[in-house]
């Protein structure tokens, strides 16, 4: 996952873990010889383009939305079809009432007409206050919890560990981001809710107290789903 910070010197760029605390409460709860939080890489305002979303500052955030609204000006002075036309105009009326292009809520042929442009707020943008600025190891929990993108857990033996994913990702899919030969060979997933192992005091008891069920490929994924894959080798 890559954040751009924008406009802002006060977090490092490169590699961040995301400190979560609900990891920290796991490390307490499953004997692992080490805890292994999500990272994300934080780039400079030049990877804001390919970056999965966007920390900044208010004024950044109302420097973002100005470059959207001056390009969507532009693309209506030069006689857009129709359809663009239409799109253009409402992404104007949102951007206008402090929403992001991302927020805009557009219809999959608004989203057709517009898949050639590269707008600025197309993408989750959080923006810090002062107070955030002087925690970044804070700031950058709340980043990733509002980005879209989701952990879950595999524990015990050499590490706890939190995968970082895309909300929306299936088991099978989630296999392959800790190896590909989970993904070729899946046969299920073995979750525990997260909630639910936290309420039992640990994996050992979430299980005696029958809390892990059995998933298949197209199961979704959930926020620190507990997890353990099963696979042909």
């Amino acid at each position: 996952m890559k954040v751009c910070a924008f406009g802002l010197t006060e977090i490092p760029l490169g590699q961040h873990n995301i400190k979560d605390p609900r990891l920290d409460e796991t490390h307490k709860l499953v004997e692992a010889k080490k805890k292994a939080y999500a990272q994300v890489e934080v780039v400079g305002d030049e990877g804001l383009v390919d970056s999965d979303c966007v920390v900044t500052t208010e004024d950044g955030f109302l420097e973002l939305t100005f470059r959207d609204v001056d390009f969507i000006e532009t693309r209506l002075g030069r006689d857009p079809s129709a359809e663009e036309r239409e799109a253009l105009l409402k992404l104007k009326g949102a951007l206008e009432n402090e929403k992001t292009v991302f927020e805009a809520n557009l219809g999959e042929a608004e989203r057709e007409a517009l898949e050639i442009h590269g707008f600025s707020s197309n993408k989750p943008i959080v923006v810090a206050t002062p107070g955030e600025l002087g925690e970044p190891d804070a700031l950058m929990v709340r980043v990733f919890r509002e980005s879209g993108w989701i952990c879950f857990l595999t524990v015990g033996g050499s590490e706890n560990r939190a995968w970082p994913i895309p909300g929306g990702t299936t088991a099978w899919e989630a296999g392959g981001a800790i190896h590909t030969d989970i993904q070729k060979g899946f046969i299920r997933a073995e979750i525990i809710n997260f909630a639910d192992f936290i309420e039992a005091g640990g994996e050992t008891l979430a299980k005696r107290a029958d809390k892990q069920r059995l998933e298949m490929k197209d199961y979704l994924m959930q926020d620190y789903d507990l997890t353990s894959f099963r696979f042909n080798k």
